[in-house]
């Protein structure tokens, strides 16, 4: 996928995600979502902190003590009391915009989108399709990132295979599973470890019993 491929996956993963959450009751947005402690509205919430600007970042960041999981964490709490409708409404608004966080590249949105996406679908069983090429580039960019996801420590020994794409990520004993349920895994979520199969599956937290806390997607 080049650049172009990219926001337009952002933008039509953001589109869908606007429609799921105009679907919601007031208790699913209550419901507890795979991403720690955060309940479904506040990943929402979350999502729609995409288009702030340097300045704002700046300013949360000092509030936060220069901690980055506090000021994404403080942020999005922020907005939790937002009006039901309020964050479909905001996160549609930004279908077209290139703008994303100083520091990152297009992928962190189009991750961002992707894993947070199932973070809400999932408790509430709801089916949310991930499309497996824009998966793998996820997937490949967390792989290589040291923060937030320490993934190559955290999987260390496995090769993880994908069955719907050619994502193919590290050396050792094989995890396979779809290219969603893998970026799942990549970015710290157990939930669909069930799904998954191969020899290096109980060298996985959910496999030997262990509930890993999720990391935020950015």
């Amino acid at each position: 996928m080049d650049t172009d491929d990219v926001w337009r996956t952002i933008d039509s993963e953001r589109a869908n995600l606007a429609d799921l959450l105009d679907d919601l009751s007031p208790a699913e947005w209550e419901t507890p979502s795979l991403c720690g402690a955060w309940r479904v509205r506040d990943v929402a919430a979350h999502l729609t902190l995409a288009q702030m600007g340097p300045w704002p970042a700046t300013v949360a960041a000092i509030r936060a003590g220069g901690s980055f999981d506090r000021m994404i964490r403080d942020t999005a709490l922020r907005l939790g009391p937002l009006p039901d409708r309020e964050y479909g409404r905001r996160i549609r608004a930004m279908v077209g915009s290139r703008r994303r966080a100083p520091f990152v590249s297009p992928v962190e949105p189009l991750t961002d989108v992707l894993v947070h996406g199932q973070d809400i679908a999932l408790p509430l069983g709801r089916t949310r399709p991930v499309p497996p090429a824009a998966a793998a580039v996820s997937a490949r960019r967390a792989w290589a990132m040291s923060f937030p996801f320490g993934v190559r420590r955290r999987l260390a020994g496995l090769q993880l295979r994908a069955t719907d794409s050619d994502l193919v990520l590290g050396e050792g004993a094989p995890v396979e599973g779809t290219t969603g349920d893998l970026l799942l895994l990549v970015t710290g979520r157990t939930a669909t470890v069930h799904r998954l199969s191969g020899e290096g599956l109980q060298g996985l937290p959910a496999a030997q019993g262990r509930r890993e806390e999720p990391r935020r997607a950015t």
